[in-house]
């Protein structure tokens, strides 16, 4: 498929081809949802955590005698019910994390990029370098090219003057084509590449 390459002026100033496999399949809607489940499960700290009784401080001495006290039968002063005991039952750390199959995750990511070329919120760029570090000119920018809203910026990590413009804009965000990823892809109303990234992403689905 031929998508057309915009300048940062949004003029065209030609094309590029893609491949259908990767930005012109069907959009599988149940795939997105397996792979940003388990993306936002192993964001999950699951750091909770307390201490059973064999953790807290204290004697393990019997406190008194089994019989004749009149009081109920007690063995340590880390039992849960008196004060200062552990936990019973006590929470442990947990591992939320998973990973879907690969043919989950690129079909996901190939389906992410088929649908923001379906939708025409794809804008393939040129180049995206800048000749400056200016977060405001990156904005005037990005008005220009009709992705003032939400867009998602992918180049090649050598691009300072673009990572350094970018990360004062709360709304928009910059990723190397090897972190793109579905749930980044499914909360930009834009995505924007330069050839070099498209090609790099292309390479990625297809190589998987």
């Amino acid at each position: 498929m031929k998508v057309t390459v915009y300048n940062l002026k949004r003029e065209e100033v030609g094309s590029i081809e893609l491949s259908d496999e990767v930005f012109g399949t069907e959009v599988k809607e149940q795939l997105f949802y397996e792979v940003v489940k388990a993306q936002l499960a192993s964001r999950r700290a699951g750091t909770k955590a307390t201490k059973e009784r064999s953790a807290v401080a204290g004697s393990s001495k019997k406190l008194f005698r089994q019989k004749g006290t009149g009081r109920a039968r007690a063995g340590s002063v880390r039992a849960p019910h008196r004060p200062g005991g552990g936990m019973a039952h006590a929470l442990e750390p947990t591992d939320w994390s998973y990973r879907p199959p690969r043919k989950v995750r690129i079909g996901a990511l190939k389906s992410a990029l088929s649908l923001f070329v379906k939708e025409g919120r794809l804008i393939v760029l040129d180049s995206l370098e800048l000749t400056e570090i200016k977060t405001k000119a990156l904005a005037i920018t990005l008005g220009t090219l009709k992705a003032d809203k939400k867009a998602l910026v992918v180049d090649t990590k050598g691009n300072d003057n673009l990572v350094r413009s970018i990360r004062n804009l709360e709304m928009h965000h910059f990723l190397p084509p090897e972190g793109v990823n579905v749930y980044d892809l499914l909360r930009h109303d834009h995505l924007i590449v330069s050839k070099d990234a498209a090609k790099a992403l292309e390479a990625r689905c297809l190589n998987g």
